[in-house]
This record gives structure tokens, C-alpha cells and sequence, in this order.
């Protein structure tokens, strides 16, 4: 049987949604602050030669820079300022979850902190976020500052500390201002700030790609044949990541019943629901992050570097078994690392116990604990490998077929799918809220005020 809140979003319409009218202005600003993104993604940075850069580009486009420039929406392909996108600040984060889960300090911090706690990691990480896009910058600026062995020119017009400093700071300025907007979404827009704009990038270059690869059906040098599995691949993976992403276990959770007064209450039961991949989109953007970011500032100057960078760019190029390995490890690890982090069964345990709340047959406190790690973790090796299958095999087919385009990647789909479905949530637990205040309104109770 449904429930008061399913069968209250069934009766969802667009009447609904036009008397909510601070959704409306969520969705605006939202939307808004996504164009700004836009934009910037078109605005190069200053003193370089867009011929130069974009031949170097092109010679790399079915490479990492290609998979790179799709997640930042074009930005790496135009030298934009946006060009390091937000993957600084992914780095960053990763690298404090991380230190918070092995640093007694920042454990301590993180756990016995609360809100207070959590805004001074968050602090920690834009800091980082400043230091690694300063390192990010450097190596990009340096990296066209040298000339290139065939034509002995510059991507640089005027190679010097000047463009390097300006580089420098049009680039980290770029990243600290787009995640300055994606946490003004997170806070008074609709969705997560941060993953909505990797999100929009991957929207805004996808028609263009599909274009192109038409583009080059009708010129020949792209069958038919591949463009056809593509187009297929592509549909059966946004297939399997939507049920995928929509599976889970739920489990049965029951209350006691009480005596209060003269009434018998209580006795009710609900669904503790376990998502098949608790850790989400997170795990692929973290691998992609730490495989492109430097094999993309490697690629730059891997031509004229010393040996050991081009041994290094070719072994963790895409497609490279070494690559696959590392991409597979980081997926895994992530799966099972953000997962811990997102849901604790100690937690869930005490806040069943405080409720009354019991699983049927398992006795409350440890036990339900490790009945609940027990089943997490059985759940969390079938997402570990969905997400795997998901993200590796279409870079191996790719490998395999250097024809087929560099956008046809799970990954991609993978954020997609997993940030709409994430920002559709947000939007029906808004139109909820609105739905309930409206009706407590009409029974003259007191409700929340807008």
C-alpha cells in the first residue's frame, strides 16, 4: 500500500507547482547561476594564440583531454577561465575525507564538532582547493609557455612570469569562483551546487558531440555500423544506471506497541531502505579526478618533457591497462569509503533503540549494527561492481575501437543520470513541504511562515 507521502505526490500537478512559489524562485536562480557557468566557459584566458592551443587540442581530443573538456563543459577546449572546472575542490575533498578518517585530530573534529566542525573541514578544503589549482595552473601555464617540437612555437603569445602570473590567477580564480556558485545553489537554489555544474557542462557539450559524430558519418570517417552501437550503448547504459540507481533493500522496521491512558498506540511498521549504491556519483567523479587532472596538465607538455612524463602519459593513458587497473581500484575504493562515511550502522542502530523502533528477529543496540553492516556491506560490493562495469567497459571498448567517441562513457551517464534524479528528489520534497503547510493552514494550525 502507498504511502501518505507517495500518494501525495501522485496528486502532484503543475498546479501545485505554480502556487509554490519560492520552488519557482529556487528553479530561477538555479537556473540563473548555471548560465553564468555558461558563459565563463567562453571566456579564454588572456595572452594565449586559440590557433595554437586548439591544434595542440585537437591532437589530444580522443585522449584524456577529451573526456576532460566533456566534464567541463568545453572550457579546457577554448582555454577558458573555467578550464580546471571544480575537480580542485573534488581533489581537495577527497584528500580531507580521508586525512578526517586517519587524523585522530580532524576525526575528533568531525565527530565531537558538530555543525561547527563540519564548516571548519569545509574550510580546510578550500584552502587545499587553493593550493593544488595553484599547482594545477602552474604546470598548465608552464606547459604553454613551451614551444612545440614540430613548429617551434608557443601557445603563450608573450612567454613570461607575466603570463604565467596571470595565468595562474585567471585560472584558480575561475575554480574558487565556480565553487563559490555551486555552494550559493546548494544553499538557495535547488540540488547540489558542486555536481549540478559538473552536470550542466556534460549536457551543454553532449549535443554538440552527437552532432559531430554525424558530422563525421556523412564524411566517412565514422561508419554507420559505429555510429548506430553507440547510439545503442548508450541507451542500454542509461537503462541499467536509472534501475540501478532506483534498486534497493528495504528493510522491515517495527514499533512496540504502548499503553497511553486508555488507548493501545504504537504497533506500526515502515521500511528502512538501503540503496543498491549508497555512495552514488561520488566514486566515479573521484576516480575521474584523480586520473585526469594530471594526466591532462602531463599532456601538455609530454612531447617536449623528459622520458619519464611521456612513460607516464602513455601508461595512464585511456585505454592503457595500467589506466583501466587504476580506474577500477579508485572506483572500488571510493564505493566503499564514501559509503562508511554516508551511512553508519551504529547510528541507525542507536536511533532505532532511542525510537523503540527493531528489526524483526535481530536484537536492538550492536546486533541490529551488525546485521545492518552485515547487509550494507554485501549491498555495497554489487554497487562497487555496478559502478565499475558501468565506468570501465566502455573505456575498453573505446580502447578497443578508437572510433567510437570519446563522450559514449559511463561516467558521463553515470553523473547525469544520478544528478537528475538527485535535483527531482529536492524538487518533490519542496512541493511536499508546500503541499503540508498548505494543508495545516487550512486546519488553522500553526505552520511554518514564508
Amino acid at each position: 500500500m502507498a504511502s501518505a507521502a507517495e500518494q501525495l505526490a501522485s496528486n502532484m500537478n503543475f498546479g501545485a507547482f505554480a502556487r509554490a512559489k519560492e520552488l519557482q524562485k529556487r528553479i530561477l536562480f538555479t537556473l540563473l547561476v548555471l548560465v553564468i557557468y555558461r558563459i565563463g566557459t567562453y571566456v579564454p584566458v588572456p595572452g594565449i594564440d586559440p590557433a595554437q592551443f586548439a591544434s595542440s587540442f585537437e591532437a589530444q581530443r580522443q585522449g584524456v583531454l577529451g573526456a576532460f573538456n566533456l566534464f567541463s563543459g568545453g572550457a579546457v577546449e577554448r582555454m577558458a577561465i573555467f578550464a580546471l572546472n571544480v575537480m580542485p575542490y573534488i581533489s581537495a575533498s577527497i584528500i580531507m575525507q580521508l586525512m578526517a578518517a586517519t587524523v585522530p585530530s580532524l576525526e575528533r573534529l568531525k565527530k565531537e564538532g558538530g555543525e561547527a566542525g563540519r564548516k571548519q573541514i569545509n574550510q580546510y578544503s578550500r584552502y587545499l582547493t587553493v593550493v593544488l589549482a595553484t599547482a594545477q595552473a602552474l604546470a598548465i601555464a608552464f606547459s604553454m609557455q613551451t614551444p612545440d617540437p614540430t613548429t617551434n612555437a608557443t601557445i603563450a603569445i608573450n612567454p613570461g612570469p607575466f603570463f604565467v602570473g596571470t595565468t595562474v590567477i585567471t585560472l584558480v580564480g575561475g575554480t574558487m569562483f565556480l565553487l563559490w556558485l555551486g555552494e550559493q545553489i546548494t544553499a538557495r537554489g535547488v540540488g547540489n551546487g558542486v555536481s549540478l555544474i559538473i552536470f550542466a557542462g556534460i549536457i551543454a557539450e553532449m549535443p554538440r558531440a552527437l552532432f559531430q559524430m554525424l558530422q563525421q558519418g556523412e564524411s566517412g570517417s565514422l561508419s554507420g555500423t559505429v555510429i548506430i552501437a553507440a547510439l545503442v550503448g548508450l541507451v542500454v547504459i542509461l537503462t541499467f544506471v536509472v534501475f540501478m540507481e532506483r534498486s534497493q533493500r528495504r528493510l522491515l522496521i517495527q514499533y512496540p506497541k504502548r499503553q497511553v491512558g486508555n488507548k493501545m498506540t504504537g504497533g506500526e511498521s515502515s521500511f528502512l531502505p538501503l540503496k543498491l549504491n549508497t555512495a552514488g556519483v561520488i566514486p566515479a567523479i573521484f576516480a575521474s579526478s584523480l586520473l585526469l587532472l594530471p594526466a591532462t596538465i602531463a599532456g601538455f607538455s609530454a612531447q617536449s618533457g623528459p622520458e619519464w612524463l611521456r612513460t607516464v602519459v602513455a601508461l595512464l593513458g585511456p585505454g592503457q591497462p595500467l589506466f583501466l587497473a587504476f580506474y577500477a581500484f579508485l572506483i572500488v575504493f571510493f564505493t566503499f569509503f564514501y559509503t562508511s562515511i554516508v551511512f553508519n550502522p551504529d547510528d541507525v542502530a542507536d536511533n532505532l533503540k532511542k525510537y523503540g523502533g527493531f528489526l524483526p528477529g535481530i536484537r536492538p543496540g550492536k546486533r541490529t549494527a551488525e546485521y545492518l553492516d552485515y547487509v550494507l556491506s554485501r549491498l555495497t560490493v554489487i554497487g562497487a561492481a555496478y559502478l565499475t562495469l558501468v565506468c570501465v567497459l566502455p573505456e575498453i571498448l573505446k580502447a578497443q575501437n578508437q572510433q567510437i567517441p570519446v563522450y559514449i562513457g559511463g561516467t558521463a551517464v553515470l553523473i547525469v543520470v544520478s544528478v537528475t534524479l538527485d535535483t527531482v528528489g529536492q524538487i518533490q520534497s519542496h512541493l511536499l513541504a508546500h503541499q503540508y503547510e498548505g494543508l495545516i493552514k487550512k486546519t488553522k494550525l500553526r505552520g511554518r511562515k514564508r
